[in-house]
């Protein structure tokens, strides 16, 4: 599969989550950080997206530590949360 079309993919996967809360923090991550991915860190959060919504919430809100194989610059601007878009 082209990039562009792995990142038009990411992008829906990022975006329909389940929850509002998880589309925003997870779809607003992918907005804010996709498209200066390198290939291998779109792999990671290719594999990012099969985990349970909850739990990528809670690693990037820090009360819960992620596994080590996410470990790296993903994980740490997932941290940030300066991407969430906010609602008025």
């Amino acid at each position: 599969m082209d990039r562009a079309t792995s990142l038009k993919r990411l992008h829906f996967r990022a975006h329909h989550r389940g929850t509002k809360e998880a589309d925003l923090l997870i779809g607003g991550f992918f907005d804010a950080h996709g498209a200066g991915w390198s290939d291998e860190e779109m792999t990671l959060f290719e594999a990012l997206l099969e985990e349970q919504d909850v739990d990528i919430m809670a690693w990037a809100m820090g009360t819960d530590v992620a596994p080590e194989k996410y470990a790296g610059s993903i994980l740490a601007a997932l941290k940030t949360l300066n991407y969430v878009p906010t609602l008025s």
